[in-house]
This record gives structure tokens, C-alpha cells and sequence, in this order.
């Protein structure tokens, strides 16, 4: 695996869901400050992150945001700290994180997690990253 770079931000996701790749792609076009680095949770750097982070792979289906050397974040609070680094009206997301205590936000979560496959499809195998967006993902 690549040298993490610094300041950068690692979003780990399922690489076979239709959702979660739609997810990817909504936050690359938004992300102007460069600040999101991506890896399928299938991936070889995906099941090193979760590795080194004591994250059993086949217990996991959550979206996970890596900050190296500072912490980590699954599910909802996952999808709260990405929203809050794109800016604009995304950062409003954060409201949740006070008005909804995590166990609920958290079943939210995994209720569309566990459904994901049924509502959105998947693929075969995972996303290839074209030229322009392989920079963004970790090898």
C-alpha cells in the first residue's frame, strides 16, 4: 500500500454496492479542497486500514472515515464528518449529530445498510477508478 499522505482523509466503503459507489462519486465532486482519499472495504488497503484499526472485516458493512493518526468514525458519525468537510449547506448535517443521539442514527444507518442491496443493486466487482480519479484512491 501507498505511504498515506499527509492530511488527507480515508473513506472506506463497500465496493460492490450500487449506493455506496453513488455515495463516492457525489463526495469526489465535492470535495474541492482535496481532502479524501477512498478504498473499498474489499480492497487490500481497505482490509489493512480495518486491520490495523482491530475492525473485524466480516462484521462490517459501514462506511468508516479514517483519519490517520487521530481516530476513525463508522456509520452515522462517519457520514456526519464527511458531509461537514464538503462545506456549503452539507456541514448543516451536523445538526444531527445533536438533535439525534447515535443509537438512533445509527439504526437509521443500518436499516438503509442492511436494505442497500435490495433498493440499489450491486456490482459484480468492485469500481475501477478512471485516470482522472486514480490519483484518489489507495493501491
Amino acid at each position: 500500500m501507498d505511504a498515506l499522505e499527509k492530511n488527507k482523509k480515508i473513506i472506506l466503503f463497500d465496493g460492490i454496492c450500487n449506493l455506496c459507489n453513488s455515495s463516492v462519486q457525489f463526495v469526489i465532486k465535492r470535495d474541492k479542497k482535496d481532502i479524501f482519499r477512498f478504498a473499498s472495504l474489499q480492497s487490500e488497503p481497505g482490509q489493512k486500514l480495518l486491520a490495523e484499526r482491530g475492525i473485524d472485516p466480516e462484521k462490517t458493512d459501514s462506511i468508516v472515515l479514517i483519519e490517520p493518526d487521530v481516530a476513525y468514525y463508522t456509520k452515522s458519525q462517519a457520514a456526519i464528518e464527511i458531509a461537514s468537510e464538503l462545506g456549503g449547506g452539507w456541514s448543516f448535517l451536523r445538526v444531527f449529530e445533536y438533535i439525534l443521539p447515535v443509537t438512533l442514527r445509527d439504526l437509521l444507518y443500518d436499516f438503509i445498510a442492511h436494505n442497500r442491496y435490495k433498493w440499489y443493486g450491486k456490482k459484480d466487482q468492485c469500481m475501477i477508478p478512471g485516470p482522472g480519479l486514480k490519483a484518489k484512491f489507495l493501491k
